[in-house]
């Protein structure tokens, strides 16, 4: 028998040796389980028996009140002790079926006895706790198994550094229980395991390969030095996995201080939070909290304004570039978008501390109580060295004041008295309740006929002045929309700020006055909106964050960046994305966050391998974006991309069913049919839908499932498909420059076949790539 099927034979005896102790785990923590639920629902059920309850004497009331908290927290810690054992229980069903997937043998510097060291997703020590048998893959040790090769190690604890020789590197390839391949390897994960993960077939969600774990990402995974950590990683890098093992690593390392509600992920849409959704479950992590930035800054937002997505902006510049305005929408967007826009917001705000604030009327019933003028004298008479916020406090307090005074002026009217004869007795008896819980009335003020009817106007006023009063509480009484457009009527045309405004600043203010007339806000308007508001009305900042991960960070504008860094002043931030998928107006006509300088603390990362598509694939979109050179696929092979050309659109709907098909035929379960924008994407739903069961992506999709699709390439970002059908890459549809890395980004979501159909001449993003890296069908 050769010593490699030695080795394997002792490796599958060990897999049998784990299973068993994991066993015996299992039905010890079952059996405490199973206890720990029987006494929550005893406890639940006696919970009232098991307080003592004398509410006679303050002393009494005391005891009382200690007695209820203390059951209440035995009943919270039984709880949080059947839910840990519980998630325990499923992390152990996962690590039976895949107990580890590598193995290093290190040797400690002074140490006479080489540890072997099994790597898995979770820790796991033996029935009597007395030796590991899995270390989890974020535990400090494990560090080791991503940055060496055998030879000199080393790795951080918490105290000291530990420096050794790894003696080997293994890693395993174990499905259902079972050993089925296993090699020793180098410093980088070896091609058999990458070769066996890439080669499967898309899932609807994201998978979490922790033992596929690069050198470079492990360095993203393992980062905590740094204020903002950047990642410039190339289409299927494996950024944004890398970015959620992150967030795992992160709560295990900083278990004790750290959950997932301390943790916010800004994604490119909704389809992309379902995407992504089960990767930290997987690892068993809760899922920290998911946001988009539109849906963040519409909850932010207190008045009714009707908001352009982000989609929509985008939709309105790639179907209106022949548009004779549309030279001047994209100098706004990248305009309004920009840190110089924001020095203005700044100065202008600085203005609206010493003038020019509008407010509106406070009325009621008809009248006018205050009038804005008095408001904006009240306010301007207050400190100008306290901050706008909190001078508004003062103004909101000041005119409760002055509604309190009116409530008892209004009680003796007599619309109040008819009101109150007009009552039902189901709002008698409603008033009654709760004048009787404000000890407005006792059992003899109903005796007494006019004690009742004061009561009673007290009520009824204090009922019709309510809505009122949370409107002020809310700061209603401030007309941000009306402030805000000052800034285009008439202070950014005064000087010096004139010269850092755009020639086009005439028609642009004039547009942005009409928008914001008609209660409409442009996608570039919103940000500078939104943070003027905050600085007129205040806007806490959110302490309770401690770190953000904002994917495909290409996208956020400069200004919307510098927005979120004043929101989360506590934040350690990672920010993932690739300037060659940069596709929003602002980002493509300047720069982008990722390439951007920032005065923090920070580090950039590159990675700059492709692991998602196969390496005939990369060839062809690396020739796309500039600076495609330095993309590095991996040396996984497969088919040439295929350019199929047809004479007209008609013929579209004839040759993609086809073709779908053919790639259906060979196993493919996601199939996504790329298209330029929404608008193309809905007529090729409409001509497609009779001969494929096709489903349309739009920006209300909130779930990724297998199957085949038609999505617009901004939908699709994030997400990888075996195959990709782009639908129309001729040039007719991908002709402005501005439009390469939307072409780009919609090749690069392929895995393992990519097709590009053409009605008519193919773009010139095709024709500059080298013949050779792709085959041409004439249908």
């Amino acid at each position: 028998m050769t010593e490699q099927n030695q080795e394997k034979i002792s490796e599958e005896k060990r897999i049998k040796r784990v299973q068993n102790e994991i066993d015996k785990i299992i039905e010890k923590l079952k059996v405490n389980v199973s206890e720990v639920k029987n006494r929550v629902i005893e406890l639940r059920k006696n919970f009232w028996e098991d307080v003592t309850v004398n509410l006679d004497e303050p002393d009494d009331v005391i005891e009382t009140q200690a007695s209820i908290k203390q059951q209440a927290e035995l009943l919270s810690e039984r709880e949080r002790s059947h839910g840990q054992w519980s998630e325990r229980l499923k992390t152990l069903d996962k690590l039976k079926n895949n107990p580890y997937f590598g193995r290093i043998d290190f040797l400690e510097d002074g140490e006479e006895e080489t540890d072997r060291i099994y790597i898995g997703i979770s820790s796991l020590m033996d029935a009597n706790e007395e030796n590991f048998l899995i270390y989890d893959w974020r535990a400090p040790i494990s560090s080791m198994y991503y940055d060496y090769p055998p030879g000199r190690a080393e790795y951080e604890t918490m105290d000291d550094k530990i420096t050794g020789e790894i003696k080997l590197k293994r890693q395993f390839i174990i499905r259902n229980g079972k050993l089925e391949g296993m090699f020793n390897t180098g410093i980088t994960i070896g091609d058999h395991l990458l070769q066996s993960v890439l080669g499967q077939n898309a899932s609807e969600t994201m998978e979490s390969i922790v033992a596929t774990i690069q050198k470079e990402q492990n360095q993203i995974i393992r980062n905590e030095d740094n204020k903002i950590l950047v990642v410039q990683g190339v289409a299927g890098s494996g950024k944004t996995s890398a970015a959620l093992q992150r967030v795992a690593y992160l709560l295990y390392r900083h278990r004790q201080s750290l959950t997932s509600e301390n943790i916010l992920l800004f994604s490119p849409n909704p389809l992309f939070n379902s995407y992504v959704a089960n990767v930290l479950p997987e690892l068993g992590e809760a899922n920290m909290k998911q946001t988009t930035f539109q849906e963040y800054i519409e909850k932010r937002l207190r008045e009714s304004l009707q908001i352009e997505t982000p989609f929509e902006q985008m939709e309105h510049y790639l179907t209106t570039r022949f548009d004779g305005q549309y030279d001047e929408k994209m100098t706004a967007i990248h305009f309004k978008s920009s840190l110089t826009f924001k020095q203005l917001m700044d100065d202008f705000i600085n203005y609206l501390s010493g003038e020019g604030i509008q407010f509106r009327n406070i009325t009621f019933k008809g009248r006018i109580l205050i009038t804005k003028e008095e408001i904006y004298e009240y306010f301007y008479s207050l400190d100008s060295n306290v901050t706008i916020a909190n001078r508004m406090d003062g103004v909101r307090d000041w005119i409760l004041e002055r509604l309190s005074a009116v409530e008892k002026t209004e009680r003796q009217k007599d619309w109040v008295l008819s009101e109150i004869e007009l009552l039902d007795k189901e709002e008698y008896v409603k008033a009654f309740q709760e004048l009787d819980q404000q000890k407005g009335f006792n059992d003899e003020s109903f005796d007494d006929f006019e004690r009742e009817e004061q009561k009673l106007r007290k009520w009824v006023v204090q009922r019709r002045l309510n809505p009122l009063r949370r409107k002020i509480k809310r700061l209603q009484f401030v007309n941000v929309r009306l402030t805000y457009m000052r800034f285009y009527q008439e202070w950014s045309h005064q000087q010096p700020y004139l010269e850092q405004l755009p020639r086009e600043w005439g028609s642009i203010s004039g547009q942005s006055i009409e928008n914001l007339s008609r209660k409409f806000l442009s996608w570039e308007e919103v940000t500078p909106y939104l943070y003027v508001h905050d600085h007129l009305l205040g806007s806490m900042t959110n302490r309770g964050i401690r770190h953000v991960f904002i994917d495909e960070a290409q996208d956020y504008s400069p200004f919307q960046f510098a927005y979120l860094k004043d929101k989360f002043p506590n934040s350690q931030m990672t920010v993932l994305g690739d300037v060659n998928q940069a596709i929003y107006a602002h980002a493509l006509l300047g720069e982008t966050v990722i390439d951007a300088p920032h005065e923090e603390k920070m580090e950039k990362i590159t990675l700059t391998k492709s692991y998602r598509s196969t390496k005939p694939i990369v060839e062809f979109t690396k020739h796309i974006v500039d600076g495609g050179d330095m993309i590095e696929p991996f040396n996984r092979d497969g088919k040439k991309p295929l350019l199929k050309k047809v004479k007209s659109e008609n013929e579209l709907s004839s040759v993609i069913p086809k073709t779908v098909h053919e790639l259906q035929a060979k196993g493919y379960e996601t199939i996504a049919i790329i298209c330029h924008s929404m608008q193309e994407s809905k007529q090729a739903y409409l001509d497609l839908k009779a001969y494929l069961p096709v489903t349309l992506i739009d920006e209300k999709t909130t779930t990724f499932e297998k199957g085949l699709i038609i999505v617009p390439t901004y939908l699709a970002k994030g997400i990888e498909f075996d195959a990709v059908v782009v639908y129309n890459a001729s040039q007719d549809v991908y002709q402005d420059e501005l439009e390469r890395n939307l072409f780009y980004t919609a090749c690069t979501r392929a895995m393992h076949e990519l097709v590009l159909m053409s009605a008519g001449e193919p773009s010139n993003f095709i024709q500059d790539v080298q013949e050779n890296k792709y085959n041409v069908v004439n249908e």
